[in-house]
């Protein structure tokens, strides 16, 4: 999938240099290879590199990698996206009867993807589409590699406190991201 023209990964950093050991020299070759490993979470958060050696990752660590690939080698237009947005079995195909289950229509979920030219773009897996969350998204904001960590997991559990206040829910916060870990769970295997 052609994206934007085809930028070579030139700088001699670490990230860069990790990626060219797997023959990747663009940054379209550098997407799909990306939306091509396995979807998991890898052993270190705060370790992006970790995509690359345990060829996999979440929708965080890589869209995280991309975005600090992107900055080094100097790709214009990428933004890192957090979005938080409606998670149900039709948008999430994998996340089993969990809601269904637990009477529930969705649970707000955080994702991280990529905005490059203004359009949105998630190379969380290669059948990922964006186009599948798009109308189900409930607030975005741009944030840098290291967000992806602590601040996105905050940011989340502070969406969902607030919105189990909203709604009125007869659920604790625990209660909630237990479910929701649930459904990650489900998509990981």
């Amino acid at each position: 999938m052609k994206i934007i023209n085809n930028y070579p990964l030139n700088s001699e950093d670490k990230l860069t240099l990790l990626v060219k050991k797997n023959d990747i020299n663009t940054w379209d070759q550098l997407t799909t290879f990306i939306a091509n490993l396995p979807y998991g979470r890898n052993k270190n958060r705060t370790d992006f590199s970790l995509v690359l050696s345990e060829k996999r990752g979440s929708c965080s660590s890589k869209h995280a990698l991309l975005k600090a690939l992107a900055d080094v080698n100097k790709v214009p237009n990428i933004n890192l996206i957090l979005g938080i947005y409606k998670m149900n079995q039709k948008n999430t195909p994998g996340i089993g009867n969990v809601l269904v289950e637990n009477n529930l229509d969705f649970v707000p979920e955080a994702h991280c993807y990529l905005s490059i030219q203004e359009k949105r773009f998630d190379f969380t897996s290669s059948s990922s589409s964006i186009t599948r969350i798009e109308n189900d998204i409930l607030s975005e904001i741009e944030i840098t590699p290291n967000q992806v960590t602590k601040f996105k997991v905050d940011y989340h559990q502070k969406y969902l406190t607030n919105w189990l206040k909203e709604t009125k829910l007869p659920y604790t916060f625990k209660e909630i991201w237990k479910i929701r870990e649930q459904c990650i769970q489900n998509l990981s295997q």
